[in-house]
């Protein structure tokens, strides 16, 4: 009684039992006039039980830690079984093994008699649907769901692992690049959707980033034809997915690549490599860049329009992405990168303007992107070109810049020059003083 009440004399024990079956009320050790207690567990509501729960699972590690210090004490393993409202045999087998394997149960399933027919089929086929196999074993009687069918597929369906060779390219060799999805941003009553092009040049590990609205054609030209300007030339390679405005179709091992993107490579001296479908290992690098940017510059980000969110952009690539000590090359990247490895830019360089051909409307405007944009009134009716990157529209008539607006990414505005409209005020005056005239 003395080694017992000065053993457990410190702050009260809790233990808490749970099994498959029922949840159990908080055990709990009791000092009392010296003595210890222990509350009894809740039995099972089962009447076929006659055992606590513990004892039908698995007792508690804290019980089974009591079991050995009462032992080691010198108390026989009826009065620890009794302390501890515990059988005897179990008290006993405790103290042989601590921790018991738990018996497993293996119950009988409605695939059972199927199995070496899945595993012919299998043979047979490989990949073959859990649907296919259903429909096979149904023609012989078996009434179950698909879903356990799913689950003994998991186990028996051959997964061959595929092992990857990494490789490091030479300085001025390759880029990577790809698109990253950021939400949207809203102006006014415009909701436009925010993408992310990333561009990395292999051997440096140097990234560009720009923010855009669209994956257009030209968006992308026009997104590379900046980053080859920021790392100072062009590399031999450009590897990139199977996107629409880089491969139209594909049977391997031919691919037909995207007339318009050949074009703007093929003035700067480019091969496109673009992978295997599925294959986001192939582009591994750039995978890696555009998840840097979304765990490293997105969070916590605010910012207005989309010129507040790259000029953002801009700086953290510069303090940051470009002069990290990078892990896999232990170098910084601006350090590391080799300008003179990379073929020039050449002298004229591709039209990467968003482009569209528009007529000029009697209000003295075009139509583009959603919105108006006006011109002189001497150009009602003709048909202008309008030129557009993410800060400005530009109208030409031929050769000859009509206008230049600040581009807007609302919908349903009316951008004007306040030039415009004074001109078409005269000209309306002009009008009708010529039908005075007349008159």
């Amino acid at each position: 009684g003395t080694a017992l009440s000065s053993a457990t004399s410190s702050p009260s024990m809790a233990a808490s039992f749970r099994c498959s079956r029922y949840r159990m009320r908080q055990v709990s050790v009791v000092r009392y006039r010296g003595q210890t207690t222990w509350n009894a567990p809740t039995r099972p509501p089962s009447a076929n039980s006659s055992l606590p729960v513990w004892e039908e699972a698995m007792l508690d590690r804290r019980i089974v830690f009591e079991i050995h210090r009462l032992s080691r004490e010198g108390y026989a393993n009826a009065r620890i079984a009794e302390t501890l409202r515990l059988d005897r045999e179990t008290v006993a087998k405790y103290i042989v093994d601590p921790e018991p394997q738990r018996k497993q149960v293996i119950r009988p399933s409605k695939l059972d008699p199927y199995r070496q027919y899945i595993l012919e089929l299998l043979a047979q086929d490989p990949k073959v649907s859990a649907a296919v196999i259903r429909q096979r074993l149904a023609d012989k009687g078996f009434t179950g769901k698909v879903t356990i069918l799913k689950d003994y597929l998991l186990t028996v369906r051959p997964h061959p692992q595929r092992a990857f060779i990494r490789f490091e390219s030479e300085p001025g060799e390759q880029c990577q690049v790809d698109w990253g999805h950021f939400g949207a941003i809203t102006y006014g009553n415009t909701t436009r959707k925010l993408y992310c092009l990333v561009v990395t040049e292999c051997h440096s590990r140097m990234l560009y980033i720009e923010f855009t609205h669209s994956q257009r054609q030209e968006t992308l030209h026009r997104g590379l034809l900046n980053a080859f300007r920021y790392f100072g030339g062009t590399p031999k390679d450009l590897v990139c997915d199977n996107m629409l405005t880089a491969v139209i179709e594909r049977h391997d091992p031919l691919i037909r690549y995207n007339e318009a993107f050949l074009a703007f490579l093929r003035p700067l001296a480019i091969t496109p490599k673009a992978c295997h479908p599925y294959s986001p290992q192939e582009k591994g690098k750039v995978e890696k860049g555009v998840g840097y940017v979304r765990h490293n510059f997105w969070p916590l980000r605010t910012f207005r329009d989309l010129a507040d969110l790259q000029a953002q952009a801009n700086e953290w690539r510069d303090t940051v992405a470009n002069i990290r000590l990078h892990a896999t090359t232990g170098e910084r990247p601006i350090d590391r990168l080799r300008r003179e490895a990379l073929t020039p830019l050449p002298t004229v360089l591709p039209d990467c303007f968003d482009t569209a051909q528009v007529t000029v409307h009697v209000d003295c405007s075009v139509r583009f992107d959603g919105n108006t944009y006006t011109v002189p009134p001497w150009a009602v009716n003709k048909i202008a070109t309008v030129k557009a990157d993410h800060s400005a529209v530009r109208i030409m008539l031929r050769e000859k810049t009509l206008a230049t607006h600040a581009r807007s990414w609302e919908r349903k505005q009316r951008i004007e020059l306040p030039e415009h409209r004074d001109a078409a005020i005269k000209s309306q005056r002009r009008q009708w003083r010529s039908q005075e005239v007349a008159a």
